[in-house]
């Protein structure tokens, strides 16, 4: 596999409460309603070269609410209103597993369940990413957890409410106007970070 370079991060970014307002348990296009600004968010994360993938824990699989199937057949409409868009996504990346589920998706802790960056590190693995040069945006803390395990350069607290804020991210954000603004601001910052330090190990 080819190294990383430096301009091929990462924009990791949580569904429910990131992509689409948390409704609880969404598995229905009926249901799904994006987040105002969101494919601004994927398409700007492109111009800055990052590539846009989605890390979910999909607890509702497990509890039988509804199915593997139903979650494939939401995710690639998800996808298809992306490339509608203009704002492609990468990858999705789900974990259906949860210590209160039912038969085979019963597992106390499983790997890729965020805070654990299996998602994270799958997709890195996969997309030949560089961590450094890689972000998340999350609405929860076990979203940022989950960055900084997988070291990720930089992740962000979307909260759009009057939440408490999460003292592990690195910014809080009120709007996709702000994550924007962010990426914006922290992307060039990650790479050039990057950089001096491939040259400073190459000494």
């Amino acid at each position: 596999m080819n190294a990383p370079t430096f301009n091929h991060g990462g924009l990791f970014l949580d569904r429910d409460g990131v992509i689409n307002v948390d409704r609880g348990y969404v598995y229905r296009p009926e249901d799904f309603e994006f987040i105002e600004g969101i494919f601004a968010v994927v398409r700007r994360a492109a111009d800055l070269g990052l590539r846009s993938v989605v890390v979910t824990n999909q607890a509702g699989i497990a509890r039988g609410y509804y199915t593997e199937r139903d979650f494939q057949d939401l995710t690639g409409w998800m996808c298809e209103r992306f490339a509608a868009e203009g704002a492609p996504l990468a990858a999705v990346y789900h974990c259906p597993y949860h210590r209160e589920g039912i038969g085979q998706w019963r597992v106390d802790d499983h790997p890729d369940r965020k805070p654990n960056p299996g998602m994270i590190l799958a997709a890195l693995r996969d997309l030949e990413l560089d961590a450094r040069c890689s972000v998340l945006v999350g609405d929860k803390e076990h979203d940022i957890l989950a960055a900084r395990r997988a070291n990720l350069g930089a992740a962000a607290l979307f909260a759009p409410t009057d939440e408490v804020p999460d003292a592990l991210a690195d910014e809080v954000l009120a709007d996709h106007l702000e994550t924007i603004c962010w990426l914006e601001r922290v992307t060039p910052t990650l790479r050039d970070g990057a950089r001096r330090a491939s040259r400073v190990s190459r000494r």
